[in-house]
């Protein structure tokens, strides 16, 4: 992002999409799509040691829900995710997921070499950059919306705030297209890619 403007457009066409939406899951891919394609620094790639050898830059992006059991952490309506990780699940107390669960709290990892406890739940390589931003209403903690880079340093504080506004958007939309009901019904979904909290070796 580079001025208020931008932003104000982005939160604009997100939350035009959201509502257009035909169903809640749509509505939240509608404003990850919109973020997944302007947040973060695009040229972090370029410093010096922000890619190691064989790595490349690039993005994923969606929303990681609370399951109706209150187990897991499911991700739904993502960008930039391998197609059998459509469905990826997480136990809700694994690594910085569970980490924003328990605090109620947005987190950035500007490198995630810096952070030992960090855990590879992508199936095509680690991300070197993340941001998450919790959606809770009423008090009760529905989910987060998260975003990585594969270069080290992509995420900043900037994008971590704009994402936080637009966790709060998503939010309204997941109520609005009744996502409890959907969860409720989807899970546990029959290709749930469930993974522990070693996450991938």
């Amino acid at each position: 992002m580079t001025d208020n403007t931008d932003t104000v457009n982005l939160i604009e066409r997100a939350g035009k999409g959201a509502l257009e939406a035909g169903g809640p899951e749509d509505a939240i891919a509608a404003i990850v799509s919109e973020y997944f394609e302007v947040l973060g620094d695009r040229q972090a790639h370029l410093a010096e040691g922000a890619l190691k050898e064989n790595e490349r830059q690039y993005f994923v992006a969606g929303a990681f829900m609370v399951t109706p059991d209150t187990r897991y952490h499911m991700l739904v309506g993502n960008r930039g995710f391998p197609p059998e990780q459509r469905r990826l699940t997480i136990p809700i107390d694994a690594a910085h997921p569970g980490w924003v669960f328990e605090n109620r709290a947005p987190l950035i990892l500007r490198n995630t070499d810096d952070h030992g406890e960090f855990r590879q739940y992508l199936r095509s390589s680690r991300m070197g950059s993340s941001i998450y931003a919790p959606m809770i209403w009423r008090g009760h903690f529905h989910g987060q919306l998260v975003m990585a880079a594969q270069a080290r340093w992509t995420m900043r504080e900037e994008d971590l705030k704009v994402l936080r506004a637009l966790a709060t958007l998503a939010m309204a939309a997941w109520i609005a297209h009744d996502g409890p009901a959907w969860l409720s019904e989807e899970y546990p979904p029959e290709d749930a890619d469930l993974l522990d909290h070693q996450g991938v070796s």
